[in-house]
């Protein structure tokens, strides 16, 4: 098992000794689901909504701070079939990196998600005929941990694109200034320029 400095903050009492040489803080801020990435601090909860699930508002629960990760009294479950649909509305422009998901493996385990970005319209008809953004297969076994995908935007984050010539540097005026663009040669009269 990984050791993380934000597993320790459960472990120890805050003199931080014996933390093989790092010092850090473990204050709660408002801001603490930062330093994981978490765009939680970013969700509009209170719009929010869960298609399937079978108690009203654990769509909303399972969207919860990195600290309360392993929780186990927010879950949530279909009510019908092995379907759901979870809106997951921003207060800003974001670009999500990973999807972090924890489930037990078993019968009633994901298998799947399907993402789509910018859509408020998926129902389940649109989920099953239209292409997603993005289609996560999820690993089978995952021991109850939590497990990142990541996104195709972060896979291709570092890819570059290679010029075939040298970049072009442009300058757009708005308003043209003539004494900035003088001809060579030409001769200025009455505030005219003539060649």
């Amino acid at each position: 098992m990984s050791h993380h400095c934000h597993d320790e903050a459960h472990d120890h009492d805050h003199d931080h000794h014996g933390h093989d040489g790092h010092d850090h803080s473990h204050d709660r801020s408002p801001d603490e689901d930062l330093v994981h990435g978490s765009l939680l601090g970013k969700i509009d909860r209170d719009l929010v909504v869960c298609l399937n699930e079978s108690a009203p508002g654990q769509g909303k629960a399972i969207l919860k701070p990195w600290a309360d990760k392993m929780d186990d009294t927010k879950v949530l479950e279909s009510d019908a079939d092995e379907q759901l649909i979870l809106f997951i509305p921003f207060t800003a422009s974001v670009r999500i990196k990973s999807i972090s998901i924890r489930y037990e493996p078993g019968e009633t385990a994901p298998s799947k998600v399907k993402a789509f970005t910018n859509r408020e319209d998926v129902d389940f008809d649109t989920a099953e005929s239209m292409e997603p953004t993005q289609e996560f297969d999820l690993v089978d076994d995952t021991r109850g941990q939590v497990i990142e995908y990541v996104t195709k935007y972060e896979k291709e984050k570092n890819h570059t694109q290679s010029f075939k010539q040298d970049p072009i540097i442009t300058v757009y005026e708005l308003q043209a200034n003539p004494a900035d663009h003088k001809v060579p040669g030409a001769v200025e009269t009455f505030g005219h320029t003539l060649k």
